[in-house]
């Protein structure tokens, strides 16, 4: 009984080993595999982000060379001059408005999305405040507020309406807006 016991305290010892070496392994190829699987997610990320600022750029692009191509009459104002991408940074405060019309009395702001959002309207009506604050020289100058996007929806339409903020999309070739119900602000 004793060299019974003692071959099943070996094979013990020798199973206790094996598993454990087993267990290794696997940890091992749990470790490869979580590895790669957050090397491919932060691929896709990147990939995706990519396509993202892609169709973003492709969007501002295709706007302002419509407004800059003699489209600068909006609102029932002619507006002299036509800025893209225009960052600003003042005491904490941030601001950056993808194209901006402007002349002697008004400023035009206008908010570029390849696909825009109920969303973005929150963002949109933020930036009167902020660009007076940020260009204290156009603090006494009309704003108007505008929604530039190659896709709306009928609920982003009406909630531009009735925010007072002028629509700008593609229709076929042609760059159509709707600006009925503008506010100044």
């Amino acid at each position: 009984e004793a060299k019974f016991d003692r071959e099943m305290e070996k094979s013990r010892i020798e199973w206790d080993k094996k598993m454990a070496e087993s267990r290794a392994e696997w940890d091992k190829k749990m470790t490869e595999s979580r590895a790669d699987h957050e090397r491919r997610t932060k691929k896709l990320e990147e990939l995706t982000g990519s396509w993202t600022h892609n169709h973003g750029s492709f969007a501002e692009e295709y706007f302002f060379n419509s407004f800059e191509n003699g489209n600068v009459n909006f609102f029932g104002e002619k507006f002299d001059d036509i800025l893209k991408k225009v960052p600003h940074f003042k005491r904490g405060v941030k601001g950056e408005y993808d194209i901006v019309l402007y002349n002697h009395t008004s400023v035009a702001l206008i908010e570029v999305k390849y696909k825009a959002h109920v969303s973005d309207i929150t963002k949109v009506l933020k930036y009167p405040e902020t660009f007076r604050f940020l260009f204290p020289d156009y603090k006494d100058f009309k704003i108007y507020l505008c929604l530039a996007s190659l896709s709306f929806y009928p609920k982003l339409e009406e909630a531009c309406l009735n925010n007072g903020i002028a629509i700008v999309k593609q229709v076929g070739e042609s760059v159509v807006v709707n600006d009925k119900h503008l506010k100044v602000y």
